[in-house]
């Protein structure tokens, strides 16, 4: 159960800094900071870091203080966020369509 509320805790506080209107003025657009705070997946890992780094001050969630768990978990966060952030949209469920062609139809009269 801590690793779902570890999941969605990463993915709310990254689209709150990635989209978030509260943070429009002080959100750096350009350079490498403007890059990682408009990229979800590359948020999404400090995000992950950060919240590891929090693992003793909560009690939503507990994992161990290595370096290697912060690097999974970062990846994990980077990971679900992107794919969450794929997924649902501020309509809610995403349904696109990737303009992928329809196979062509075939006149099945012409093989009688």
């Amino acid at each position: 159960m801590s690793l779902l509320y570890f999941v969605l805790c990463s993915f709310g506080l990254t689209q709150i800094l990635v989209y978030g209107k509260i943070f429009d003025k002080i959100r750096p657009t350009e350079g490498w900071t403007g890059e990682l705070l408009s990229c979800p997946m590359c948020t999404g890992f400090w995000v992950g870091v950060f919240l590891w780094a929090l693992n003793d001050t909560t009690e939503l969630f507990s994992f161990d203080s290595s370096v290697t768990t912060a690097l999974l978990l970062g990846c994990l966060s980077s990971a679900t966020s992107y794919v969450l952030n794929v997924i649902f949209g501020d309509e809610g469920i995403r349904l696109e369509h990737t303009g992928i062609p329809r196979k062509a139809k075939i006149n099945y009269r012409r093989w009688k």
